[in-house]
C-alpha cells in the first residue's frame, strides 16, 4: 500500500503496527524531525515524482510504501470489561470512513467494525482522511453485520443504531458500560435486519430544513455524547 500525506505516513511510522519499507519525500519534509529520526529509508523526490508514486496530488510532500493494512479479529473487539465500539453498515465513502475512524480513535473507542461487501475498506485515501488514526484504532471486517451485533448482544453489549425516524433521543440513552454505536450507509441508512437487531434506535434533533446530517457528523455527536457520559463518575 502506498500511503501519502504527512499524518498518514507519520502515524504509520509511530504506531509500528505494519512495516513501512521506504519513504519518498521532498527535501523540506525529509528534514522534519519526525521523518529525519525515523528508522526508514528516505528517498528525496519532488512533488511531481511523489504524485506519480502515490497517484494523488494532495500528498503534502511525502509518500511511503507500507505493508497491507492489518485488520483486527472482530471477536477480540468484543472482549474486555466495557467494550466501546462503532459498527458501520455498508458505509461506502472513504472520506466518511476516515473521518469516523479519526473521531472514534480520539474518543477512546476500542474498535471500528466494517462490512466486507459493498463498503469502503482501508485504502490510502482513508488513511489520509483519518489523519493516521487507522494506524492506532483496531478495524475489523465482518461478512454479516447483523450476526456480529447478535454476538455483541450475547456478551451484554448494548447496540444503538442511528436512525432519523427513531423515537428515542440520543440524550435519553445511558451510554455507560459496554456499547456499540451502529451507523448506516450514506443515503440508505441502516438496513432492515441490522436496525431490527439493535437494542434501540436513536435520533438527533433536527431543527432546520435539512432532514439529516452527514454520517460522519452523526457519528461524531454520538461518540462524544457517549464519551461524556462515560467520563462522569
Amino acid at each position: 500500500m502506498i500511503l501519502y500525506g504527512r499524518n498518514a505516513v507519520r502515524e504509520a511510522l509511530r504506531a509500528r503496527r505494519r512495516t513501512v519499507h521506504e519513504v519518498w519525500a521532498t527535501k523540506r519534509v525529509a528534514e522534519e524531525a519526525w521523518l529525519r529520526d525515523a528508522k526508514v529509508k528516505v528517498h528525496l523526490a519532488d512533488g511531481a515524482q511523489i504524485e506519480q508514486r502515490c497517484g494523488a496530488p494532495d500528498h503534502q510532500g511525502v509518500a511511503a510504501k507500507a505493508a497491507p493494512y492489518p485488520y483486527a479479529d472482530p471477536r477480540l473487539l468484543l472482549e474486555g470489561p466495557e467494550p466501546f465500539l462503532v459498527a458501520l453498515d455498508e458505509l461506502q465513502d472513504p472520506q466518511n470512513l476516515g473521518a469516523i475512524c479519526r473521531t472514534a480513535e480520539t474518543a477512546g473507542c476500542g474498535g471500528v467494525i466494517i462490512t466486507e461487501r459493498r463498503a469502503a475498506e482501508v485504502t490510502p485515501a482513508v488513511c489520509k482522511a483519518s489523519a493516521g488514526a487507522v494506524e492506532h484504532i483496531p478495524i475489523a471486517r465482518v461478512t454479516n453485520l447483523a450476526d456480529f451485533l447478535i454476538r455483541a448482544k450475547e456478551r451484554n453489549i448494548w447496540c444503538y443504531g442511528a436512525a432519523g425516524e427513531a423515537r428515542t433521543s440520543y440524550l435519553d440513552v445511558d451510554w455507560r458500560g459496554p456499547v456499540c454505536i451502529v451507523l448506516g450507509a450514506e443515503g440508505k441508512g441502516l438496513r432492515r435486519r441490522v436496525a431490527e437487531t439493535c437494542d434501540d434506535l436513536v435520533a438527533l434533533p433536527m431543527r432546520g430544513q435539512i432532514e439529516s446530517l452527514n454520517v460522519s457528523a452523526t457519528g461524531a455527536i454520538l461518540l462524544y455524547a457517549a464519551l461524556q457520559a462515560r467520563l462522569r463518575p
